[in-house]
């Protein structure tokens, strides 16, 4: 090792098949993408671009609006 920090690619870890897409009515993937009090992680943390970060982020503001996520909750 020379010192310097390799950069990993950014991906979304959704699926072992390579879909990269996310639906809003799969409750349990959308909050494996949020913290327990409801915030939606950053794209550092996620791995994912910049598109894909904007997808994570729509779908989870449509299923909170939907009522089928709380917009904020300690009991996710």
């Amino acid at each position: 090792m020379n010192g310097r920090r390799t950069r990993r690619g950014n991906y979304l870890q959704l699926d072992p098949k390579g879909r990269t897409w996310v639906d809003y009515k799969n409750v349990d993937e959308l909050r494996r993408l949020m913290t327990p009090n409801g915030k939606i992680y950053s794209r550092k943390r996620l791995g994912t671009t910049s598109n894909d970060q904007r997808k994570v982020a729509k779908a989870i503001k449509r299923a909170r609006y939907m009522a089928i996520l709380p917009y904020t909750d300690g009991t996710l």
